[in-house]
């Protein structure tokens, strides 16, 4: 019988895990399609707070749920709880092939697209492979730099198969680092005198339409997504019932705080418009305030933001496929737990792989793109179970209760099918790519399901 998996985490790594994987490169990113969409700041800051009240809504709703029910694979254990067992398999279907790995390889990516602004070398091409696999059907093309993401996501992945706590060690630390950076990045506009560019009455860009601001609001969301992450690591928390609601509760709230602090300090040095033409706002903003050695510390502080996120999403989406397999729904191999370093170790090498090899298919981005509208819907089904479960789950123990129940639930799912329906609106043939994708986890799950059966 293999070892079961320990409780080493605390309250600091539990708070680390939300919010460095919270944070990655979205803070620096998504302004300016935030702004190309509503046109004006003020719109911009209110889907900022928008988003920011719908995670903390969700993290509300998660809260009562992983104390509850603190075993490893979050939504998974909540899906198969409130609904049935298939849920909890698609749940885990679609992290394990397609968004958790595509998440990982698009953040390894991205750290070699920053570090590359120092050794541009990192962009060239080594091998073009002979088929019409790469973009618009030509040959797919395989550069140093994915060579260097696919090192990186197994380094980490190396970092935590010896240890829960060593990995999250590495959280708190590079977590501290992340958040001491972008504090300096934020008082640094904050403090400098306010632009002539920035100061000036400018007329937005664009009208606002709801087509607009839901395109935002997506945006935003795409940036405060992962404050669900601790849950998948709930069998590791030390004293869950407690740790788990504060760290999803307060580690969002300071997610949200960072983000509007950093927006404030954008737009205190840019004007609406140079936010909508610049990719990296906060590089070109401290590239205004200290020249080039600025834009070097932003790309920095965004790669340990970067791996941060990283070295989290590893620690915590690993678990998804340890729990299926535990229940007997997966590779039984996956489910086995280190003897010494009381890992799932087999499952942490497993994801990791899957994912060095979407970095060198370069089709991380695509498939992360289809399962937006599908993840949206399990985000949605798993904050409804809080509900579901007061229903048909009277006699549960529930050592925290959902503040503002049933209102602040019901709020997330409202938002989370609004999101659907414009999601579907605007990206057809992607949301129904992203359905057959999650769909196509069901053959798989009658097949473990029988083989379970046939073995009993």
């Amino acid at each position: 019988m293999d070892n079961e998996l320990k409780r080493d985490l605390g309250l600091w790594s539990a708070v680390a895990i939300v919010i460095g994987t919270v944070i990655g490169s979205g803070l620096f990113r998504v302004p300016q399609a935030m702004i190309q969409n509503v046109g004006s700041v003020r719109w911009l800051f209110v889907v900022w707070i928008v988003g920011g009240i719908l995670s903390l809504a969700g993290a509300l709703s998660y809260a009562e749920l992983a104390a509850a029910m603190p075993g490893a694979g979050g939504e998974y254990v909540y899906l198969s709880e409130a609904y049935g067992p298939v849920w909890g398999y698609l749940y885990g279907w679609t992290q394990m092939w397609v968004a958790k790995s595509g998440s990982i390889a698009t953040l390894a990516t991205a750290f070699f697209e920053y570090l590359a602004q120092f050794r541009p070398e990192l962009e060239q091409v080594f091998y073009r492979v002979p088929l019409p696999l790469g973009e618009h059907g030509g040959p797919l093309e395989l550069r140093y730099g994915q060579l260097l993401a696919m090192v990186l996501i197994l380094v980490l992945a190396g970092i935590n198969y010896f240890g829960v706590r060593v990995g999250g060690n590495v959280q708190v630390v590079m977590t501290g680092v992340k958040v001491a950076l972008i504090a300096f990045v934020i008082l640094a506009g904050l403090l400098h005198a306010v632009t002539p560019e920035a100061a000036a009455p400018s007329a937005p860009l664009v009208p606002l339409t709801a087509a607009g601001f839901f395109a935002a609001l997506v945006a935003a969301l795409w940036a405060y997504d992962g404050w669900n992450n601790v849950s998948l690591v709930a069998s590791e928390i030390q004293r869950p019932q407690r740790n788990l609601p504060i760290a999803l509760i307060w580690g969002t709230v300071v997610v949200i705080a960072i983000y509007l602090a950093a927006n404030v300090a954008y737009f205190h040095i840019l004007s609406p418009a140079e936010v909508a033409g610049h990719k990296r706002v906060a590089a070109e903003m401290m590239q205004r305030i200290f020249g080039g050695m600025g834009a070097q510390a932003v790309s920095v502080a965004v790669m340990i933001s970067i791996f941060a996120a990283l070295n989290g999403s590893i620690l915590t989406g690993s678990r998804v496929p340890y729990a299926m397999a535990k229940d007997r729904r997966f590779f039984p191999a996956m489910a086995h737990v280190h003897p010494v370093y009381r890992t799932p170790g087999v499952a942490i090498l497993g994801l990791s792989a899957w994912a060095a090899v979407l970095v060198f298919s370069g089709r991380y981005d695509q498939l992360f793109t289809y399962v937006i509208f599908a993840s949206w819907a399990l985000y949605g089904m798993t904050t409804a179970a809080v509900v579901v479960l007061r229903v048909r789950r009277r006699d549960m123990n529930r050592p925290y209760r959902t503040l503002g129940y049933p209102v602040v639930p019901v709020l997330f799912v409202i938002a989370a099918l609004l999101l659907e329906v414009f999601t579907i609106r605007n990206s057809p043939r992607e949301s129904i790519l992203g359905i057959g994708i999650v769909l196509s986890g069901l053959p798989f799950y009658f097949y473990w399901k029988k083989r379970h059966y046939d073995k009993i």
